[in-house]
């Protein structure tokens, strides 16, 4: 039985693929900005937004396919108490970077695992990066050579490329920094016999 990513993120599938586990892509269709907002607005902790969120996804997704395993997942930027959602245009992504040149952030990375619409497992982690205090010069370099493909990630920087570059330090999951807690995931696959023990 292959896996269902309720995710249209490049990063985690390839993630997946490239760990050897089959899965489809079928991206939820979920109001994330709403949601995000609502929940804040409540006084709702980071990480139960970013739980919410990627539950949302699955359940959603996993309506359509019934007796899969469907994995939904979310990643929240937070910088000096402040969350940040995905850049919309390059000027917004080089003034978010702007903000965390020299400051340390927080990745708010989850995970749910749903099947017929039940919570069957749910993980979340936080790795911490902090970005070097990097040039205008260097900015502007970067923006120019990375372009519009870094708007897709929330941090404007796909780390496993030229965004490692923006970094002085760097504490946690490589795998949960790309978008995908792969070590806790792959064990709760195997004992659900997606994967071989």
């Amino acid at each position: 039985m292959s896996l269902i990513l309720a995710s249209g993120s490049r990063s985690r599938k390839k993630l997946l693929e490239d760990a050897g586990i089959a899965c489809r892509a079928h991206p939820a269709s979920v109001d994330e900005a709403a949601l995000r907002d609502r929940m804040s607005a409540a006084g709702a902790t980071f990480q139960d937004i970013a739980e919410t969120l990627a539950r949302e996804k699955a359940v959603q997704v996993s309506r359509k396919y019934p007796g899969h395993y469907v994995l939904g997942g979310d990643q929240l930027l937070i910088c000096d108490g402040r969350l940040f959602a995905k850049a919309h245009n390059l000027d917004q992504a080089r003034r978010h970077l702007k903000f965390f040149r020299g400051r340390t952030h927080y990745l708010y990375t989850s995970l749910v695992l749903v099947k017929d619409d039940e919570e069957i497992w749910r993980t979340t982690v936080t790795p911490e990066l902090t970005m070097r205090d990097f040039s205008d010069d260097f900015l502007e370099h970067y923006l120019e050579k990375t372009g519009e493909a870094i708007l897709s990630s929330v941090g404007c920087y796909f780390l496993e490329e030229r965004g490692a570059q923006l970094f002085a330090e760097i504490k946690g999951d490589y795998f949960s920094i790309l978008g995908l807690p792969l070590l806790p995931l792959m064990e709760i696959l195997r004992q659900k016999g997606v994967l071989r023990r």
